[in-house]
């Protein structure tokens, strides 16, 4: 079948669009995190801090992560709320030796399941609900902190008119293949939200460290209006009570968390289904912002091979180079910030898998999620 001579510049037209669109993304958001150098402040409030954390069937890892978080260097008042939520292994146990070494440490038990309401949000929310004082810092029993300096650091943000702080939740490094793919996308889908964060458009958060006052908490009535559905705990709250004023963000490595990836691809393809399936409730500006980024990130490759082969090469490469320059340099200082820098060695490749990440996790558009938390 012969092809129309005019397909050609149109395709090479189209790809010349989708590289815009991409430096659109790359020169007005991610640069914002790549760019970013928080504000010295002159003096450093410490406030009370309320740690809590959700647990279920997690003796093993309460075991091994817990200790990071009792025993942070923090000089004024703190506690550890950790809720048990209808655990049938050995967490009770293992917390109450805990709790005999630690006077901070505070067991909520759940041992009946919340009707109609899926998901985290239930033991959260009894979580949040015991709590003693405003500042609420949450992560998750599979987490660690990456220093005895997280409490710290997360709170150090809150200033004049912040109510919520968003952190990093990064992985493990470890051998393996991968392991750099799931911490790529951790720190892609990062790259995101901070500098969305960053451009005064928050849209989301992540509940291995997330920070946020109680009387955000209870003033927006909680989880109330996505009681319904799985998940959305970390983000689809902060999707809903977020603003420009009121977020604000710490990248510090001191203050992340550290949690164990998953060991298979199935396994990682399942968590990453779980947690698309929320992107359906956004605020529809936000939908349209990042389905329009992720759209012209899937066409960048398949465009470029079509324009080069049927319109010119030279050209094609260059239009194409002009946004691996900007976003070589934009990966680069973000990865350094985020301490994920041993993955730039992979950029282009790294690049190159987006497009077949979207293509694996497309079944997240329609797949049912999971109505269990863990």
């Amino acid at each position: 079948m012969l092809i129309p001579a005019f397909v050609w510049p149109l395709c090479f037209a189209l790809f010349v669009l989708v590289v815009l669109v991409q430096l659109f993304y790359y020169g007005y958001f991610f640069r914002r995190l790549a760019n970013y150098e928080p504000i010295p402040q002159s003096q450093s409030i410490e406030y009370p801090v309320s740690v809590v954390i959700c647990a279920r069937d997690e003796a093993h890892n309460l075991v091994k992560n817990l200790p990071g978080v009792l025993v942070q260097q923090y000089g004024t008042t703190h506690e550890v709320i950790l809720v048990n939520d209808n655990s049938s292994d050995e967490s009770k146990y293992i917390i109450d030796e805990f709790k005999r070494s630690f006077k901070n440490l505070n067991l909520v038990e759940l041992i009946q399941e919340a009707k109609m309401i899926s998901g985290k949000k239930f033991p959260l929310s009894m979580g949040i609900k015991s709590t003693k004082y405003e500042i609420v810092l949450l992560t998750d029993a599979d987490c660690v902190p990456a220093s005895e300096f997280w409490m710290q650091k997360m709170q150090d943000s809150y200033t004049d008119g912040i109510e919520i702080v968003l952190g990093y939740g990064a992985y493990h490094k470890q051998p393996g293949l991968l392991n750099k793919l799931i911490r790529f996308e951790t720190f892609h889908t990062a790259l995101q939200y901070l500098s969305y964060a960053l451009a005064g458009n928050p849209y989301m958060g992540v509940g291995r460290n997330l920070s946020y006052k109680k009387e955000l908490f209870f003033k927006n009535k909680g989880f109330s209006s996505i009681n319904q559905i799985p998940s959305g705990d970390d983000d689809l709250f902060i999707n809903q009570v977020a603003t420009a004023s009121n977020t604000a963000i710490m990248i510090d490595p001191a203050a992340h968390t550290l949690s164990e990836p998953k060991k298979s691809w199935g396994e990682w393809m399942a968590q990453k289904y779980r947690h698309y399936t929320t992107s359906h409730y956004y605020k529809p500006q936000q939908k349209w912002l990042l389905g329009l980024y992720s759209f012209s990130q899937f066409l960048v490759y398949p465009l470029l091979v079509v324009a080069a082969i049927g319109f010119r090469w030279d050209l094609a490469l260059a239009v194409f180079g002009l946004r691996l320059v900007l976003q070589a340099w934009v990966w680069f200082k973000a990865m350094k910030k985020l301490n994920e820098s041993d993955l730039f060695v992979w950029f282009l490749l790294l690049d190159i898998w987006m497009f077949f990440y979207y293509l694996l996790t497309l079944p997240a558009l329609w797949k049912a999620p999971r109505k269990n938390w863990n």
